[in-house]
């Protein structure tokens, strides 16, 4: 059965609320769009609706007025943030709701910007957002993350297509990843879902107390927090409501040590971040912290993203996707980690994840470091998976297990 443009759109908003949000019946949500993606706003904010949500309101974003206040706003005003618009996220998590981003953005929005602006205004909106973030990094509420096409970004991804054949190609390779293509998307969901779910649990299961990578010219060790936890796929909150935070999702991941991380990393993939590309990063770490750090693009924004805070010189989260997930059969690369993060196993800079280790939700600051958990006030993944990517399980007795190897899972 082929769907026409419409069904699968149709498709996909049912998935963002239906297997991403998980809307209860009376539960507040919402919307969070940049201005060109406004049909599929619309569209969950009627699905959100038809699955008993009591008041859906949208959030608006726009590139544009964005890139216009990185250009032309006067110096020392970049610590100044728009808080009604972290308030909206804070007021519907403090209500019990539930909230849906549509993120898209153009990968080289702010290339040509001043990075200290990008980084000044970043400290100050994840300072102000600290609130929020806590209850999205502890489970606490119901949340997903979706895409959709814009031009910028589109283009950037098909540069020989005209923009609308730009825009009809990534909506096909959206449509794709997300399995919307299909007839029945969320029975396709649930399959995949049980099959992650089994995958964590395995992990869970084995303890180990360190992953290591070796392939290219990546010779690392990150050590596992005490006690950890894999996810991967759905979660559930504290209330009982199950959701997926990201559609597409192809990972399982789980809590690094934050002073159990030595050697070599070096990224597979560019990594889109904060509207500037950096590509070719080039890590070292020693008893977890970084010691020292290049890139070969945008290295001026990889070290001003390193500098956020102390936490942001440790990781806070390991994940592995196999070489073979359907983002990286497709060949494409989509500028975004969203998806680019399901097509290769990454780390990620700064903050872990509570839930990641046992009894973390629940633990004071202090706690959670003692345990390895780090603290910061950025998360940034990056792609360090590929077809030459072996990695092994290192038990407590220092003996090693096969966990992949070519990039494939083997346990």
């Amino acid at each position: 059965m082929t769907l026409n443009f419409e069904q699968k759109l149709q498709n996909y908003a049912r998935l963002a609320v239906q297997v991403g949000l998980g809307v209860k019946p009376g539960q507040r949500v919402l919307v969070q769009s940049p201005v060109d993606a406004a049909p599929l706003a619309r569209l969950i904010v009627r699905e959100a609706y038809a699955a008993g949500a009591g008041f859906v309101d949208v959030r608006w974003d726009d590139d544009d007025v964005q890139l216009a206040r990185f250009q032309l706003a006067p110096g020392g005003t970049f610590d100044q943030i728009s808080k009604w618009r972290v308030d909206a996220e804070i007021e519907t998590a403090e209500a019990g709701g539930a909230v849906i981003a549509i993120r898209a953005t153009n990968p080289n929005l702010l290339a040509g910007v001043d990075p200290e602006r990008v980084a000044t205004h970043q400290r100050a909106w994840a300072s102000y957002r600290k609130p929020y973030s806590s209850q999205v990094m502890t489970n606490r509420i119901n949340w997903n993350l979706v895409s959709a096409p814009i031009p910028g970004w589109a283009t950037l991804m098909f540069p020989d297509a005209t923009e609308q054949e730009a825009m009809e190609k990534q909506w096909d390779a959206i449509f794709a990843a997300t399995r919307a293509d299909q007839p029945d998307p969320v029975a396709a969901w649930h399959e995949h879902l049980a099959n992650l779910k089994h995958r964590r649990e395995t992990l869970t299961g084995k303890q180990y107390s360190a992953l290591r990578f070796r392939g290219g010219e990546t010779d690392l060790t990150v050590g596992l927090a005490d006690d950890h936890i894999w996810g991967g796929g759905s979660a559930e909150t504290p209330g009982g409501i199950t959701f997926t935070a990201n559609i597409p999702t192809e990972e399982v991941w789980t809590a690094p040590h934050r002073e159990r991380v030595d050697g070599v990393v070096v990224s597979t993939k560019p990594l889109s971040y904060a509207g500037t590309l950096i590509d070719g990063i080039r890590i070292e770490f020693k008893d977890g912290r970084i010691v020292s750090a290049s890139a070969k693009q945008g290295e001026a924004a990889l070290q001003k993203m390193i500098a956020t805070d102390e936490g942001s010189h440790r990781l806070g989260e390991v994940a592995l996707v196999p070489h073979s997930s359907p983002i990286s059969r497709s060949g494409l690369f989509f500028y975004s980690t969203l998806y680019d993060e399901n097509a290769a196993s990454h780390i990620a800079i700064g903050a872990a994840y509570r839930f990641n280790i046992r009894g973390g939700i629940d633990m004071t600051n202090e706690e959670f470091a003692a345990a390895g958990g780090n603290d910061s006030l950025t998360h940034v993944d990056w792609m360090i998976g590929s077809a030459e990517m072996d990695v092994d399980g290192i038990t407590k007795d220092g003996s090693h297990e096969a966990v992949m190897r070519g990039g494939e899972f083997v346990i």
